[in-house]
């Protein structure tokens, strides 16, 4: 591990889109799921080729965020982040990049990809995951805890 090496604390995340009716694929290999050169492009097709038929009650899917704080004695504290929707038909709106556009929000009535920046940065899995860490921070520094 990094953090035993340099003696320094880590602090690492990974994310991924979780969908439920693949059992949780494409998960950790999101960004490469659709092999060794996979584009945000290929990705999306494949995953929507893997949905062609299922039911919308059947397409939930979630973008989750790991963050692990890794201590050089090998202990580690993580935060998790999710943001919950449903896998689209087709992609819709332009901005964000990877599966922003298929993960379709209905609370939002709109993808990842149709959000203004101000919003998907609130609300993502990355933020809720980064709020989670601060929160537990805080908590530690304000009550002595070590």
């Amino acid at each position: 591990m990094i953090s035993e090496h340099t003696g320094e604390i880590v602090l690492a995340d990974d994310s991924g889109l979780e969908v439920e009716y693949l059992r949780g694929e494409p998960g950790v290999y999101s960004s490469r799921y659709s092999g060794p050169d996979a584009t945000d492009d290929t990705n999306i097709k494949k995953l929507l080729h893997a949905m062609e038929g299922v039911p919308r009650e059947r397409r939930r899917a979630a973008f989750r965020c790991v963050l692990v704080l890794y201590f050089p004695d090998g202990k580690y504290e993580s935060f998790d982040g999710r943001l919950e929707g449903i896998i689209h038909d087709t992609p819709a709106g332009g901005g964000g990049f990877g599966y922003d556009p298929v993960l379709f929000l209905p609370d939002w009535g709109s993808t990842v990809a149709q959000l203004p920046m101000e919003v998907k940065n609130r609300i993502s899995h990355r933020a809720q995951a980064v709020l989670r860490f601060k929160e537990a921070y805080r908590r530690k520094i304000f009550s002595g805890e070590s």
